[in-house]
């Protein structure tokens, strides 16, 4: 059985590694003496869905949430969400994606 709490880690971690996205975190995660999950808070699991909130750094969003989704499918594989449904949520777009 996976670690859900290590999970979200390495789904974090996927996330980050996809140039254009980073994942949302809650203001929790800052807080070194609060315990949080290592995703801030961007990564929910259920039985059959993940569902992760991300800020886009740039745009266009379509390719980068495919390539977030591409990410995401490696780190579930042999897990027993492999056949999850997989939700991602932009909560916010960084200004300086507009300016270029």
């Amino acid at each position: 059985m996976t670690d859900p709490r290590s999970l979200t880690g390495r789904l974090a971690d996927a996330l980050s590694a996809v140039d254009g996205l980073r994942p949302a975190t809650s203001v929790a995660a800052e807080i070194s003496w609060l315990p949080t999950d290592p995703a801030g808070g961007s990564v929910d699991l259920t039985a059959e869905s993940v569902e992760i909130r991300v800020v886009a750094l740039r745009l266009p969003l379509p390719p980068l949430l495919s390539a977030a989704e591409a990410q995401v499918r490696k780190v579930l594989d042999g897990t027993e969400w492999a056949d999850a449904s997989i939700r991602l949520v932009v909560t916010d777009i960084d200004g300086a994606a507009f300016a270029g």
